[in-house]
């Protein structure tokens, strides 16, 4: 079989396998509280101990992804993980609870193995698709939320814990066995690399980006079982198949999202993911009745799988070579944004009462966020023509509408040998010959300001006080009033054979 299918299915699996484990805790605690006395405050720090880890670890196993293989880093996880399951299957207390789920966030650290690994076997067309059929992993907090309850109430909740043994050391030797020993090597420096992305701002927007949408769908699946218990008295088999409905819907759009982002401007997606996500915390807000309730969950998840499938086609495309740490830091923020919201949500309803400040925040935060993707969105778009300007072969002057000069490219300097520093602030009179009269100039000024273009051959002279003769354009640049704002000024050097046709 081709590594990458092969890879894709193994790494896939080897993900369902570690959020399985992942949300045990929150899955099996309407089970646990029955048997460990728990306030409302440790059921939440309980709930949500497990994104800590798997959240902070996804930078190093990002980064290590790249040096050392997502064979050895996937057996090496999964052996680990065997400690929290037992710890967890002999707690009898919140102190047990805590230590125990602290270590299972390494399941929920397994993301970063595989969206470093698998691009590498993907032309970047398709990185979009196999990054979200990668993430749609995340299925496995919906086996977990469907099939422990069902376990836990015919054999317990230890037992049902003690299962996952077997799943663990199942996937700990498919890795060994079919991991891609001869996967590509990045052997780069960790900290090197953090200082070539750390002041990118396209880092921490995607950051955010990641914290609502993978933070979205982490809260809600780590605070669904029991809020729905304790706040609309559901039973704990019917809850978890409630939290199982919520947890597939947001996987299976993953891959649409992935998919999407590369038939489309990923940007364009996620603009139309915060604005539904903001409906959708505002709808919550007002803590409606079960239908409408639930209705709500499911756009989160709906607009939770699209984003997080076309956030993770924009890291690849704005760090191809930093990819594997971006991805942990990237990964990590949305970790983390499952974080807080169970704690938040439990400290605003001890103080208040109900969740209507909690859900309105995800509201505010997500309308922030669409104004933030609107704003990166056109940044590209200039940040795109900028770089048409600067690798242009042709030289460009860009002056006020007083002739003054602003901006020039790197073509410029190479024809005329000044440098940015030497001409901005000036006027082009700089290149002047001395081969062209006053009447000359006035002529051409007169024709840009009464038809806004200018074009013609000219002679110039270089720094170096060569004379040379260019063909420039000159075209002014108009604002929604007619006022012209700047000349830009475009050139080429005439070479000889073509001044000889």
């Amino acid at each position: 079989m081709n590594q990458g299918p092969k890879q894709l299915f193994v790494q896939t699996g080897s993900l369902v396998a570690g959020f399985m484990v992942w949300v045990l805790i929150s899955s099996l605690m309407p089970f646990i509280k029955a048997d460990i006395n728990l306030s409302t405050t440790q059921i939440a720090w309980a709930t949500a101990v497990p994104v800590i880890l798997g959240s902070l670890l996804r930078v190093p196993i990002g980064f290590w992804t790249n040096r050392f293989g997502a064979r050895v880093l996937f057996t090496i996880c999964f052996l680990v993980l065997l400690i929290p399951i037992v710890v967890l299957s002999f707690a009898h207390s919140f102190a047990m609870l805590i230590v125990g789920g602290f270590l299972l966030g390494i399941g929920g650290a397994l993301f970063s193995i595989g969206v470093t690994s698998l691009p590498k076997y993907y032309e970047k067309k398709k990185h979009g698709f196999i990054n979200g059929i990668y993430g749609a992993g995340n299925i496995g907090t919906a086996i977990t939320s469907f099939s422990a309850p069902v376990l836990a109430t015919a054999y317990g909740w230890r037992s049902t814990i003690k299962v996952f043994l077997i799943v663990v050391l199942v996937f700990a030797v498919i890795n060994f066995l079919l991991g891609d020993r001869k996967e590509r090597k990045v052997n780069n420096s960790f900290s090197v690399v953090i200082k070539e992305v750390y002041r990118n701002p396209k880092l921490w927007l995607l950051s955010l980006f990641y914290f609502i949408t993978f933070g979205s769908f982490v809260a809600f699946t780590i605070y669904l079982p029991s809020f729905l218990v304790n706040h609309f008295e559901l039973e704990k088999v019917d809850a978890g198949l409630r939290t199982a409905g919520f947890i597939a819907i947001a996987t299976l759009f993953r891959p649409v999202g992935g998919w999407l982002s590369d038939k489309l401007n990923p940007l364009l997606i996620l603009m139309f993911v915060f604005f539904w996500l903001t409906f959708a915390g505002f709808l919550l807000s007002f803590t409606p009745s079960l239908p409408i309730y639930s209705f709500g969950c499911l756009l989160v998840a709906f607009c939770a799988g699209i984003g997080n499938g076309a956030i993770f086609k924009l890291v690849p495309l704005f760090f191809s070579k930093q990819a594997g740490v971006v991805n942990g830091i990237v990964s990590a923020m949305g970790g983390l944004g499952g974080f807080f919201p169970p704690l938040i949500l439990t400290i605003l309803f001890n103080w208040t009462g109900h969740y209507a400040i909690g859900f309105m925040s995800l509201s505010e935060v997500s309308l922030s966020s669409f104004v933030l993707v609107v704003w990166l969105y056109y940044q590209d778009k200039l940040d795109i023509s900028n770089k048409i300007v600067n690798h242009a072969v042709d030289g460009i002057v860009v002056t006020d509408p007083n002739g003054i000069i602003q901006k020039i490219n790197p073509a410029f300097t190479k024809i005329t040998g000044y440098r940015q520093e030497e001409v901005v602030g000036k006027t082009p009179s700089v290149l002047q010959s001395g081969e062209h009269n006053n009447d000359f100039y006035k002529s051409m000024w007169n024709q840009l300001r009464e038809e806004g273009y200018w074009e013609g051959h000219i002679w110039n002279k270089r720094k170096n006080q060569e004379l040379y003769q260019e063909w420039l354009t000159i075209t002014a640049i108009k604002d929604e009033s007619g006022q012209t704002k700047n000349f830009v000024g475009m050139f080429s050097e005439e070479r000889e054979e073509e001044k000889k046709k």
